[in-house]
């Protein structure tokens, strides 16, 4: 039976990378379908994206030879299942433009995951919920009842075996503790002005200043808070004419799309961290 695999690595840059990956797969009996590679030459290292079919290989074999291959060359690697559709867990708070959209995308078959559970802060998207047949929790979270909170949640992540968590408009800092555990496995989407707002009501705040731009940024969770490696932005172009309305409407539009499209990469293992950046195999 053949099986294709998604295999991403890095590893120090030298010579011979290329031949030596695609000289390993050959041997296991490997196809390559689709190869693509990154030397940063800021960092000396080298990110490599290769999708490949193997007619009757053992995953574990494969496997225990990759970490052979892979201590030759001090890499980094990940394999998986191409088939594999990657389990996923939303979180949401009042706002649910970006998770109607995941929604839909996931139901039509436009994005490769698995979405096993909705959590929110709120009950709004219950209903929402149940019309997808999603499990959905509700945990209030309070200053007083946040650790508790977030524990609850990370059970939920875990017993799911999510290899993603997107927050699609969670509107609660996540704690340091669970930043670090869910490290590059979950994804935020904000809005991003050029000026930034922050605060209450940035579309506001925009429509006050008459910016020309406005934007969305998808990014990993990390403890400095909307400061993680980047996966995506996009803007649109806003005049004097547009109403705060108008602005709010077409930046939940803006951010939606962007969400999508990281999610997107994320779940075919197309985004690989590069220190406080990322390289995207698109």
């Amino acid at each position: 039976m053949t099986q294709a695999y998604i295999l991403t690595l890095s590893c120090p840059d030298r010579l011979g990378l290329v031949h030596a990956v695609s000289g390993f797969l050959l041997e296991q009996g490997g196809n390559i379908e689709e190869a693509a590679q990154y030397n940063d030459q800021a960092t000396g290292l080298f990110f490599m994206r290769v999708q490949f079919a193997c007619n009757g290989c053992d995953p574990a074999a494969l496997k225990a030879a990759l970490a052979d291959l892979a201590g030759q060359y001090q890499m980094k690697w990940r394999l998986h299942a191409k088939d594999e559709a990657m389990k996923t867990v939303l979180m949401v708070s009042k706002e649910g433009h970006c998770l109607n959209d995941l929604l839909f995308r996931w139901k039509s078959g436009l994005l490769p995951v698995d979405i096993r559970a909705i959590i929110s802060n709120h009950r709004e998207f219950y209903q929402l919920a149940a019309s997808y047949n999603i499990p959905f929790h509700h945990i209030p979270v309070t200053a007083a009842t946040k650790a508790q909170a977030e524990a609850k949640q990370f059970e939920i992540i875990e017993a799911e075996g999510a290899e993603l968590v997107v927050l699609a408009r969670y509107m609660q800092v996540l704690s340091n503790d669970l930043c670090a555990k869910l490290a590059g496995r979950a994804i935020n989407i904000h809005h991003s002005f050029l000026p930034s707002f922050k605060g209450a009501k940035p579309y506001y705040q925009a429509h006050d200043r008459g910016v020309k731009l406005i934007g969305a940024t998808a990014h990993y969770v990390t403890a400095d808070l909307d400061e993680g490696p980047i996966i995506e932005q996009d803007v649109a172009r806003a005049d004097h004419t547009d109403t705060v309305e108008d602005l709010t409407a077409r930046g939940r539009d803006t951010e939606s799309q962007v969400l999508a499209r990281a999610v997107k990469w994320h779940s075919e293992h197309r985004v690989i961290l590069n220190g406080h950046k990322t390289v995207i195999f698109r």
